[in-house]
């Protein structure tokens, strides 16, 4: 396939076994651990945990990524679409209450084969807000939940932190077309049946970055018609320097919880310092494959 699945259109050749461009992976699916997931938002793990399928490779490899082994580096193991789908069905007979792609933009077009037949319960696109709207829209009718990041709203960060200085203006197409075809949230029994939930994790010493983000929200969704999840969870990786080498301070987070606030934005997460440690990282282990 020559491949112009992300916003970087790269063109990249993508055989069965040999990948190209940004993300490096082939068109084979390539997944690291497929098991349930207690550390999501509580609308989405529930109390038996998420279906959780992480997919290798990545279209943004930000220099502070948790998955590092992953997103950069590629680590995984290839799957059919048939062998796909039967992780799907074995995750939802484990309890699953959805099954969370995570990180599938770059699979899309095996994800969609994978969906044909519908699932019983909600599908989750968990991903890094960086996604080009024409593939977005295929996914129309078989995702019912979008958990994008918005990580950005300052094009330097986007530039030196993830090779993507569009990424403001690209997230909020893509955030927008995912709102479109999902609507507002809709809770049953306290779990996410269909909706948006914007994650936004703040960096240290960017509260401004983190309070544009907020204000893009605030001005482009009525109260109630976006959930939006504010996270505190960064963690410093090894190597890390100037002011990635730090965690967010309290302080911090409680300037942006009242920011948001005073925003209007009265639906959503916050996350307590606890949440900052390295053990909320799943091992990728190819467990479920």
């Amino acid at each position: 396939m020559i491949c112009q699945l992300c916003p970087r259109r790269c063109n990249a050749v993508r055989t069965a076994e040999e990948g190209g461009g940004f993300c490096g992976m082939p068109a084979t699916v390539h997944i690291a651990r497929a098991a349930l997931h207690h550390w999501e938002e509580p609308v989405i793990s529930g109390t038996r945990g998420s279906g959780a399928v992480f997919f290798s490779g990545c279209t943004l490899r930000c220099v502070f990524c948790q998955n590092h082994e992953i997103s950069a580096e590629n680590f995984g193991k290839p799957v059919t679409v048939a062998r796909l789908r039967a992780i799907f069905e074995e995750l939802i007979a484990q309890g699953a209450h959805n099954i969370n792609l995570v990180t599938p933009d770059h699979f899309t077009p095996q994800i969609l084969e994978a969906l044909e037949e519908p699932l019983s319960v909600p599908v989750v696109w968990n991903c890094g807000g960086y996604e080009r709207v024409e593939t977005l829209r295929s996914l129309k009718g078989k995702v019912q939940i979008y958990l994008p990041d918005l990580k950005y709203a300052l094009p330097e960060l986007g530039r030196d932190l993830s090779d993507a200085e569009d990424y403001f203006p690209v997230a909020t197409a893509a955030i927008t077309e995912m709102f479109r075809q999902v609507g507002p949230p809709v809770i049953e029994d306290g779990l996410l049946k269909r909706g948006v939930i914007i994650r936004h994790l703040m960096l240290p010493g960017k509260l401004e970055n983190t309070k544009q983000c907020i204000d893009w929200v605030a001005r482009t969704f009525p109260a109630g018609q976006v959930l939006f999840s504010l996270m505190s969870q960064y963690t410093p990786q090894p190597g890390a320097k100037g002011f990635l080498a730090r965690r967010v301070r309290n302080g911090e987070y409680r300037a942006a919880t009242e920011y948001m606030r005073q925003c209007g934005i009265l639906d959503g997460f916050l996350q307590d310092s606890s949440s900052a440690k390295e053990e909320y990282t799943p091992p990728f282990d190819l467990t479920g494959l």
